[in-house]
């Protein structure tokens, strides 16, 4: 089996989507505009950096969804699809994964961004298969701000892959693996990819994907 493997933010999308879904709450009036923006500013330079606390993140990243209900989230979600989230996919990156697929390559995106703000991201770019970290809920099915599971994030995006692959009966020795990713973070999964590929990458990764002689794929300008 062939497996393509797509980080999301910075990667397939030119954005973050988990800053500006950040940002979209705040313009909707569903947040406190300068303290939420300095909080989520700190955190993104904190996954910049690498040493974001994920549990801390989506604690403060899911409140206010969590706190306005499903109802009012589905709704908001559709508004930021509509004008966030439709605009920042590209041809290029359509193409990118639709020349997976054309080839019978099993394509899943694999985010540590949540799976409330990815997984209608994922059916835009037709991908169905998503590994993205998911949330805890509460006897209602509502978030309760918490991780369940193992988040999607550094070394838990390869047991999360690992996870899945002995879901369908197999290991790391029966698929062949390109993985596609801009950022530091993602080199566990990188490492154990057959054909890695830095995509618009990072400074950090740029400089390692130069000296192992990786793949850098300029996908954005």
């Amino acid at each position: 089996m062939n497996l393509a493997l797509f980080d999301l933010d910075n990667t397939l999308l030119p954005i973050d989507s988990d800053y500006a879904w950040g940002e979209f709450t705040n313009r909707i009036g569903w947040t406190d505009p300068a303290l939420f923006k300095a909080k989520n500013d700190q955190f993104y330079a904190d996954y910049q950096a690498g040493i974001l606390d994920i549990h801390d993140y989506v604690r403060f990243a899911t409140e206010a969804v969590r706190l306005r209900g499903p109802e009012a989230a589905a709704q908001a979600h559709a508004q930021f699809m509509k004008e966030t989230i439709l605009p920042q996919i590209k041809p290029q990156a359509l193409e990118l994964v639709k020349g997976h697929q054309n080839a019978g390559d099993h394509v899943m995106i694999v985010t540590a961004t949540n799976e409330f703000i990815t997984r209608p991201i994922a059916q835009a770019f037709g991908v169905q298969e998503l590994i993205a970290v998911e949330l805890a809920r509460d006897s209602q099915a509502w978030i309760t701000g918490e991780i369940f599971g193992t988040p999607s994030f550094k070394e838990g995006k390869v047991l999360r892959v690992e996870q899945w692959l002995s879901s369908h009966q197999k290991t790391w020795q029966d698929v062949q693996i390109t993985f596609y990713s801009d950022s530091i973070n993602d080199l566990p999964l990188l490492e154990r990819a057959q054909i890695p590929v830095a995509v618009n990458p990072d400074t950090r990764l740029r400089q390692l994907a130069t000296d192992r002689g990786w793949r850098i794929l300029q996908l954005f300008s």
